[in-house]
């Protein structure tokens, strides 16, 4: 009677282990930051859309900064916009980073931008 056991190792076990938690880490610190990038994304079409074609530059960034106040946004504020007029219609644009630290030494750079005619 020859058995073959099948299974994983304590070595393999803990390696494992540790990518999960090292995948569970990231997840945890960039979840929230694109969210928040999805919330500003939404919070620009918003003011884009409530604009009429004689709102001012500084009624809009202040239109986004009180959306922001609502949506917890802190990652930019008005002042951060770009606002244009193409074809008669009012784009409003933006980009930011973010940087996330990890662990020790070690950090995430993001890069975020968008535009309300995406």
């Amino acid at each position: 009677m020859n058995y073959k056991h099948r299974g994983m190792s304590l070595s393999g076990l803990l390696f494992a282990a540790f990518v999960v938690a090292l995948l569970a880490l990231l997840g945890m610190k960039v979840v929230p930051e694109y969210i928040e990038y999805r919330q500003v994304v939404a919070s620009i079409k918003k003011v884009t859309q409530a604009a009429g074609p004689e709102t001012s530059v500084r009624q809009i960034r202040e239109a986004f900064d009180r959306q922001a106040n609502v949506d917890y946004i802190s990652a930019i504020t008005g002042a951060d916009l770009d606002i244009t007029k193409e074809a008669g219609q009012i784009v409003v644009s933006f980009a930011y980073e973010k940087r996330i630290p990890l662990f020790a030494n070690v950090s995430l750079l993001l890069d975020f931008s968008g535009s309300s005619k995406e």
